[in-house]
């Protein structure tokens, strides 16, 4: 494959408009000449994040997260940093190679490759003759060929063959078996997925990571059976269906979650394809995060029955716990969104999305499932319950929930509000994140005139005719970095040095710099403040040390030329300290 070449590169960054490209993923909302949007890359609840038009860059003056536009579609997408190029590209119509040099060294290749293995060999035993029972059943559940071919359903038989056909691969029996694809017993491996259908499961960035089987044959148990958690796959990080729904979501501004796969994959067919399932009735920190990161509303449809309700109620006040707004459809007549299309076709259900119930109506009716309200402490319990999911709703919600009790129950609205200021939870004591070592003035200066560096040459011969050098390492090969990529293409913005800096081996360094700053709009005056700072920081350092020196000595002529550096050096120093004086 070939290489892409820098002035390629910087030429898609230059068509990129960052703010559109950016508006695609969040919403921006413009104050002056910058946008501003919710922080994706962390559980931002105001807009933190600023992207400038002008340097073509964002940052995030909450978490750090900064970059050009290819490091945000890349760490937005979790794709590396060609592949977003790529992406970006294609946005803005040009067509391109992923470059081989800008390809993430990936941990776990060979178990991904593993497991795609295995997912084509069942795919392929799928399409066989002896696969014509399987297909033939879920045929009959109204999946055909291409419905099976877009989420890469497969099939397992009963004689270990896919034991064998990784064997002639040269995976060992013990590496299947950490990937949760054979088993061990009485020193024998065998085929964990035996005669079932078989449905992937994919992490965020689409890798196959697991598998979960379903019988298809009369007299088989359990119905469904999962892998085992391993290196590659911890249940508690996906969603089934996340890598294929997340750029519907972005279409449709909202996130439909359901509890099953065959769901998921039903309504993804019938062209709601912004559909997840659970992995399971509940969610993890990181499953929530997950949703969270698209920044849109959720629906959540969950089975038509106990244990669904039940699963919608604490769902539910997970995610409104994070900030995220909750929807709610109860389907009726049938017990899941499969069953539901199955019946009454995709229109039905067009029309039911299109009026969900807030989470707090969800709540307000089944909160009073199995009470009987006529009875005083069922009413009072009741709505205490209504009170305490309350807690963290927004003044609006309270406010009409608040009246729909007095209208509801004949309760007096300023009892109610003064009940739900009564607040009798358990304290809870919150750790404060350890402070980080606050960063020196030579630190900061030094910094931001590199930061300066990266904008305009102009600041690069301010560095090379006034400072020279830094004194810490890692400064001194960032300076050499950004003159190197200044004389090759004889000007420099940040966002194409950022673009280069991602096959830098001060790579982490130089995005460390682009997070601290403190100032992203440059001045003269600043740059020169700037390095007049690490000048007086320098010239004080070397100062300590020939006064250390001139007393070490013993020849007295060679006492008196350190002394006269050391005066020479001091006049210096308080002429900048004068100079600073003035100025503040």
């Amino acid at each position: 494959m070939s290489l892409i070449a820098p002035e390629e590169v910087a030429k898609i960054r230059e068509q990129a408009d960052i703010v559109e490209i950016i508006s695609d993923y969040i919403p921006l909302t413009q104050k002056g000449k910058n946008f501003f949007g919710v922080c994706p890359f962390h559980q931002d609840h105001s807009p933190s994040m600023s992207v400038s038009r002008e340097k073509q860059m964002f940052k995030c003056f909450s978490c750090g997260a900064a970059g050009n536009v290819f490091k945000f579609v890349s760490d937005y997408e979790n794709i590396s940093f060609a592949e977003a190029i790529q992406k970006v590209a294609s946005k803005v119509g040009i067509s391109i190679q992923v470059a081989t040099t800008y390809k993430k060294t990936e941990k776990f290749t060979k178990e991904y490759d593993t497991m795609n293995l295995a997912m084509l060999f069942y795919q392929n035993n799928l399409n066989t003759k002896p696969g014509k029972e399987a297909k033939e059943y879920l045929k009959n559940r109204g999946l055909d060929e291409q419905m099976m071919k877009d989420f890469d359903i497969g099939l397992s038989f009963s004689n270990n063959q896919l034991r064998d056909f990784l064997d002639k691969k040269n995976i060992s029996p013990s590496e299947m078996e950490k990937l949760g694809l054979v088993n061990q017993k009485n020193l024998e491996y065998y085929d964990v997925f035996s005669d079932r259908i078989l449905f992937p499961i994919h992490n965020p960035e689409g890798k196959v990571v697991a598998f979960t089987g379903r019988v298809y044959k009369k007299d088989q148990s359990p119905k469904y059976l999962n892998s085992k958690e391993t290196l590659i796959f911890k249940k508690g990080n996906v969603l089934f269906n996340y890598h294929r729904a997340k750029d519907a979501v972005r279409l449709e501004k909202k996130l439909i979650i359901v509890e099953g796969n065959m769901d998921a994959i039903r309504m993804y067919v019938n062209g709601f394809k912004n559909t997840i399932a659970l992995m399971g009735t509940s969610l993890t920190k990181e499953q929530i995060d997950l949703i969270f990161k698209l920044h849109v509303p959720v629906i959540l449809m969950l089975d038509n029955d106990n244990a669904g309700a039940l699963a919608t109620m604490s769902v539910g006040k997970l995610l409104q716990e994070s900030g995220i707004q909750v929807n709610v459809i109860r389907l009726s007549g049938k017990k899941d969104p499969d069953e539901y299309i199955l019946t009454y076709k995709k229109e039905a259900m067009e029309n039911l999305l299109r009026h969900p119930m807030s989470f707090m109506e969800f709540q307000y009716e089944y909160l009073k499932e199995n009470k009987d309200l006529r009875d005083t402490e069922n009413l009072a319990s009741y709505v205490r319950s209504i009170l305490d999911s309350l807690k963290n709703a927004d003044p609006i919600t309270i406010d009409i929930t608040l009246n729909k009790l007095v209208s509801d129950y004949q309760l007096s609205y300023e009892v109610l509000k003064q009940e739900l200021k009564v607040d009798s939870s358990p304290q809870i004591v919150v750790q404060k994140a350890p402070k980080k070592a606050k960063k020196s003035r030579y630190e900061q200066s030094a910094e931001q005139l590199l930061y300066g560096m990266m904008n305009d040459v102009k600041y690069i011969k301010i560095y090379q005719t006034q400072l020279g050098y830094f004194e810490e390492e890692n400064y001194r090969k960032i300076a050499n970095e950004i003159i190197y990529y200044a004389d090759e293409h004889k000007k420099i913005t940040v966002a194409d040095f950022l673009s280069y800096a991602e096959v830098s081996p001060l790579k982490d360094e130089i995005y460390a710099i682009i997070k601290s700053i403190k100032e992203p709009d440059i001045e003269d005056t600043s740059i020169k403040d700037y390095v007049n700072n690490i000048k007086e920081i320098m010239w004080e350092n070397e100062l300590k040390k020939m006064k250390v020196e001139q007393k070490k000595m013993q020849d007295i002529n060679e006492k008196e030329r350190i002394g006269m550096k050391i005066v020479d050096l001091m006049k210096k120093i308080q002429e900048l300290r004068k100079e600073r004086s003035v100025k503040e």
